[in-house]
């Protein structure tokens, strides 16, 4: 059945039960099929399927960095921590991420197995990048539960559809005191149609949903000892108010202008990073580098990549791009610019869209 005419009979079903629609905290990847053609179209699948996360030579980062690393520190007021034994939830803004106080070798399975059996399968398995990151999964409870599925959806269930596609990274750092931090990124996309004729459909970027990125941080924690109860309790304590965040020009340079520490800026840029689909190859807290690369436009024109498509699309194949994300930071001010492989400053058009794409992810 084509994308149309199942859109209109899950349309339909939602009509004629407008009540029946579960709650959007609600979550249900288990039930969804994975891998399907017809389900998540060739420019999504492609992301796993290619070697576009895969770093050449040796693999440095998640691990290589750990043992020099400063200890920056930023205002102790600014991030709200709420510890439960050896696992606690900081916040900032709409942010949240977990620390707990073992080794990140002692987390890398429970994590893994944590994914699995939500439902997930796994695009990337970097234990040496500490990089975990699904394939696009449909959230099934998101369905309507009305008569009509009730009687035939079991039969045929793969006529009915979200419309909606996710994805989730998440990624461990080791931090100075020997424990590790977890930080969990949600990437979405929706289908919709490209005419009022209602003929055909594309799939498109939505924004990223941080109650979803809290909500599985929170499963997390039961994952990791703590009790039901008991996480409730703390992811749903309210957000602290974000930092301002601004685009500026620094010497014809494109930067962003964080209100915030090193600390706090270097997480909320490695979260902005994570959501907005760049591919890291590497990091240096030190220094205070993010290693990234992109399909430039026009790279594959047969299947477009997610972050070539938000970019625009080219006529000329080119090959992927290395950047350097550089936060760097006085007291609590902190710039964020770009680097080009070299190490120089970066003014091209590119580094202005990096920035900006970050910027409203920041904000």
């Amino acid at each position: 059945m084509n994308h149309t005419a199942r859109l209109g009979l899950l349309g339909l079903a939602m009509a004629l039960s407008a009540c029946s629609v579960l709650e959007s905290d609600k979550i249900d990847y288990k039930s969804a099929t994975q891998g399907v053609t017809l389900e998540v179209p060739p420019d999504l699948t492609q992301l796993s399927r290619e070697n576009r996360y895969a770093v050449p030579g040796s693999a440095v980062s998640a691990a290589a960095f750990q043992a020099g690393q400063s200890t920056k520190t930023s205002t102790a007021s600014s991030t709200a921590t709420t510890k439960i034994g050896d696992v606690r939830i900081e916040r900032n803004g709409n942010q949240r991420w977990l620390v707990i106080d073992r080794p990140a070798d002692q987390l890398w399975e429970p994590v893994r197995e944590y994914w699995l059996e939500n439902g997930f399968n796994l695009a990337v398995d970097q234990a040496d990048l500490g990089i975990l990151e699904t394939e696009w999964a449909e959230n099934r409870a998101k369905l309507p539960q009305d008569v009509i599925r009730a009687t035939i959806g079991k039969v045929f269930d793969s006529l009915y559809s979200t419309g909606e596609r996710d994805k989730f990274r998440t990624r461990l750092e080791r931090n100075p005191a020997g424990g590790t931090e977890i930080y969990i990124t949600h990437r979405g996309m929706v289908e919709v149609y490209t005419s009022t004729a209602k003929d055909n459909t594309v799939w498109q970027p939505r924004a990223a949903d941080p109650e979803l990125e809290t909500e599985f941080l929170r499963r997390l924690m039961v994952k990791l000892g703590v009790s039901q109860e008991q996480s409730q309790a703390v992811a749903a304590a309210p957000a602290l108010k974000a930092a301002t965040v601004r685009m500026a020009s620094v010497n014809n340079v494109p930067v962003v202008q964080m209100d915030e520490g090193f600390d706090r800026a270097w997480r909320r840029v490695g979260l902005a990073l994570d959501r907005t689909g760049f591919t890291v190859e590497d990091r240096n807290r030190n220094d205070g580098l993010y290693f990234v690369r992109y399909v430039a436009p026009g790279t594959d024109k047969k299947e477009p990549g997610f972050f070539s498509k938000l970019l625009g699309s080219g006529s000329a194949a080119t090959p992927p791009l290395k950047y350097r994300v550089v936060v760097r930071s006085q007291g609590e001010a902190t710039t964020v610019s770009v680097l080009n492989e070299g190490g120089a400053p970066e003014s091209s058009a590119n580094a202005e869209r990096i920035l900006r794409v970050l910027a409203d992810d920041l904000k």
